[in-house]
């Protein structure tokens, strides 16, 4: 479990009574994002996941007063529907929607041998359980006149080619057309649109998906990082989503903000 490190004081917290979904938020970026906003002074951190028995538990380490759990399904368009409807009925209004939930291609494949099931299946959580949460999170946000902060996670993998898992890739470049459109369309509601685009890191996804243990995982992620000295970590990702959902980026929509310790620069 993520532990409390915030030192902030009440009259420095800048999400103060805010309400805030997090979808994939019982592991990994989404637990310790749940965890930043909850000390950033959220009234409320929604966390939407289908690991029901990891989401009670963060939630309520995080405080049942400020932290609750919802079974949601992101490629199942109820689901999210319901997540966001419950949460305003319960608490007045949304004022985030931090869109993490999202898996990781299960083979290596290449164009060549793509497997067109296996596509869909990670195409139905990676692309349309993201714009399903972003197009009713936006519903809410222009129905309740809330100026709100829509915040959607990429990957490096979305913004260059890569030599396999060509469907994880693909998904990842839909996520930044999918903010960017939302980004122009809802500017006229005061409701900004931001990508976060972390390089590989370790969470309980990436172990899981690679079969090794984190230590490994995390040696092998140490080569895509030009910054050396620094290991990429769930909350420095989540501090970067508190950045974009933040007044301190106010006028900032439209944006891919690239946790990547410089992988991307150059285009490489």
């Amino acid at each position: 479990m993520a532990e409390s490190t915030s030192t902030a004081t009440s009259s420095a917290l800048r999400l103060q009574g805010k309400v805030a979904i997090v979808t994939g938020g019982a592991s990994g970026i989404g637990e310790a994002t749940a965890w930043v906003f909850a000390e950033e002074g959220a009234r409320m951190v929604v966390i939407g996941d289908i690991q029901d028995e990891l989401g009670k538990e963060v939630a309520a380490s995080v405080g049942r007063h400020r932290c609750s759990y919802v079974h949601c399904d992101v490629a199942e368009e109820d689901e999210v529907q319901r997540l966001v409807e419950s949460t305003v009925k319960e608490y007045g209004q949304l004022d985030i929607m931090f869109s993490n939930a999202g898996t990781a291609s299960p083979s290596m494949q290449t164009v060549t041998e793509l497997d067109m099931s296996q596509l869909d299946r990670l195409f139905a959580v990676n692309v349309r359980g993201m714009a399903a949460c972003v197009k009713h999170a936006a519903r809410a946000m222009v129905e309740g006149r809330v100026r709100g902060s829509i915040v959607c996670t990429g990957s490096v993998a979305g913004s260059v080619g890569s030599l396999s898992r060509t469907d994880y890739t693909m998904s990842k470049h839909a996520v930044l057309g999918l903010m960017r459109s939302a980004s122009m369309q809802l500017a006229e509601h005061g409701i900004r649109v931001n990508s976060v685009s972390p390089n590989g890191l370790v969470t309980p996804l990436t172990c899981k998906m690679s079969g090794v243990r984190e230590e490994e995982v995390r040696e092998a992620y140490r080569k895509y990082a030009r910054l050396q000295g620094v290991v990429l970590t769930p909350k420095m990702v989540a501090d970067a989503v508190l950045f974009l959902v933040s007044d301190e980026s106010a006028f900032v929509t439209g944006l891919d903000l690239k946790v990547d310790g410089g992988f991307t620069y150059g285009g490489q």
